[in-house]
């Protein structure tokens, strides 16, 4: 039986691959929305498959995005970071992704899970699109400018409103698989439990 996916991953395994198994699936372990958030970042200005390629290179220079871990990084961390061909060698992006980690541990803190935090943008359950072409899915939302303005202010950066709404579709908070897609329907069965 063929399969019909969503166009935008056709062309390359691994994207194909990403696509059937974790674009859009709702994701509630803050470590991996941590880790979710800082890639979506630092794809910002290139294409996300570049990202998925240099994902496990991100996954150990980062240590394996622990926060605490990369909250306590200093200059010569830094300056080690960007001498790693495996990453994106942007100052910019890599001391973003150091200072995302301080103030995620600052809102964890306060909400007591990421999680917690950031489902409250979506009223705690997936946003289920009925898209039947690419041309129709926006770059951005209401959903996502609230979710860029609030971690802006709370010390987050590379969090424009495009990078949150990427990133709201890559953890399962917008299910923009298209309808004619396998997994439109097969995400659609479970956008409504919480799968912690």
């Amino acid at each position: 039986m063929v399969r019909t996916r969503c166009p935008w991953c056709l062309g390359d395994p691994l994207y194909v691959e990403y696509h059937d198994k974790e674009w859009g699936v709702p994701l509630h372990d803050d470590l991996l929305l941590f880790e979710m958030l800082i890639l979506e970042g630092a794809q910002a200005g290139l294409s996300w498959l570049t990202i998925l390629r240099k994902r496990p290179w991100y996954r150990e220079a980062f240590d394996g995005f622990d926060p605490e871990k990369m909250a306590r990084y200093g200059t010569g961390r830094v300056d080690r970071l960007l001498q790693n061909p495996g990453i994106v060698r942007n100052r910019r992006k890599v001391e973003s992704a150091i200072q995302n980690a301080r103030a995620f541990l600052e809102l964890s803190a306060e909400f007591g899970t990421f999680r917690e935090y950031l489902w409250r943008f979506v009223d705690g359950k997936p946003i289920r699109n009925h898209w039947r072409t690419l041309g129709e899915i926006p770059a951005r939302t209401p959903a996502s400018d609230s979710l860029s303005k609030d971690l802006k202010k709370r010390g987050f950066s590379f969090v424009g409103s495009t990078v949150c709404y990427a990133f709201m579709q890559s953890v399962g908070m917008v299910n923009d698989h298209l309808v004619d897609c396998f997994r439109y329907r097969a995400l659609g069965n479970k956008a409504d439990r919480f799968q912690g």
